[in-house]
């Protein structure tokens, strides 16, 4: 039985999740495997890789062929490395010990350089975000000094149309008062006529 080690295809649509499989290579993508080595989500930056680096040793060991992808993933987690380590041991060429001390050694370079493109991208974020934000209070003052004028001609069109209703008014309680005057007079020069 030919073994691979490959993905297998979980998630939803759009949102993949991949299960990194020991499988027959005549088995379907997503069906039946051997044993479930790790786990892989491409939908974060960087990706989050959760693999069992014995497991896929051992699988390496047998005789399992990964694919293109499961290659890349167990040459980032250093699975492919171990291997070539363990090779080393079997033909005394180092020791268990020197080859463990080897493979910790690349562990701690490889967990500093993940640190260092976390906080690359960190940074990257907060700039973008700073340069968004100082866009959008650019945008607001302009939109601010381009209102400024149109609000000053408002505000002077009220005044003078406050000052024209008030003369107006003054006109109108003028001829209001005249006219309650004249029915008044009227009214009280009526009932003498009648008397």
């Amino acid at each position: 039985m030919a073994v691979k080690l490959r993905l297998q295809r979980h998630g939803k649509k759009g949102k993949p999740f991949y299960w990194i499989v020991a499988a027959d290579a005549r088995s379907k993508r997503d069906g039946k495997y051997l044993e479930k080595i790790g786990s892989y989500n491409p939908n974060v930056n960087p990706a989050i890789i959760d693999l069992d680096v014995d497991g896929a040793v051992k699988w390496l060991q047998n005789g399992a062929q990964p694919t293109d992808t499961a290659k890349a993933i167990l040459s980032y987690k250093g699975a492919l490395l171990k291997n070539h380590l363990a090779g080393g041991v079997r033909k005394g060429a180092l020791t268990e010990e020197q080859a463990e001390a080897k493979f910790q050694a690349w562990l701690d370079e490889k967990a500093n350089k993940v640190d260092s493109k976390k906080d690359g991208l960190a940074k990257a974020d907060a700039e973008v975000r700073a340069k968004a934000l100082e866009a959008e209070k650019a945008a607001n003052e302009a939109r601010i000094a381009a209102a400024a004028p149109v609000v000053e001609e408002e505000v002077t069109e009220e005044v003078v149309a406050d000052e024209a209703t008030a003369e107006t008014t003054e006109e109108v309680v003028e001829v209001v008062e005249v006219a309650k005057a004249e029915t008044t007079t009227e009214e009280v020069k009526a009932p003498n006529k009648e008397e």
